[in-house]
């Protein structure tokens, strides 16, 4: 993630500036906004709207219905378990409950200390070596319980 020292509408300005030429550059600037800020910050809905000639409603129906959109900071740690049919096979479903349990937090929740943020993805394309998930981006497989949750504990301190 980005930091900038930009106020938030000199940020969506310079975002849709760079993005303007491409072709229904609505996703393209929404994704860049989020890498720089770590997620959808509400504010910033009205102004890519008006910036990309758009209503708001389209701006917040987007945000909200692409699950990789947040519209609330991250954890310091992010934790996508795979739940595609192979690595449900292999024991992704208890690996997530377990972890659910451990941390205290459902999918799609961030620890109330915002050390970490739970989340699900429905491929990782890592079938052969599941159960996987994305720690901070990076890909693991052969996981279980005890690995993935000393990962988490390890990133988030």
């Amino acid at each position: 993630m980005k930091r900038t020292e930009m106020n938030l509408p000199e940020l969506v300005r310079c975002v849709v500036d760079a993005h303007r030429q491409e072709p229904g550059p609505l996703l393209v600037v929404l994704q860049d906004l989020q890498d720089r800020l770590g997620y959808i910050d509400p504010e910033a809905i009205p102004l890519v709207a008006a910036e990309l000639n758009l209503s708001r409603a389209d701006v917040h129906g987007v945000v909200t219905f692409y699950r990789d959109f947040r519209s609330q900071p991250p954890g310091r740690t992010t934790v996508r378990v795979c739940r595609a049919e192979a690595c449900k096979s292999v024991g992704a479903e208890e690996l997530l409950a377990r972890l659910e349990q451990t941390f205290g937090v459902r999918v799609g929740q961030t620890t109330p200390d915002g050390s970490m943020t739970l989340d699900q993805v429905f491929c990782l394309g890592n079938c052969a070596l599941g159960p996987a998930a994305q720690v901070n981006g990076r890909l693991y497989g052969r996981l279980d319980h005890d690995r993935l949750a000393g990962m988490v504990q390890r990133e988030a301190s």
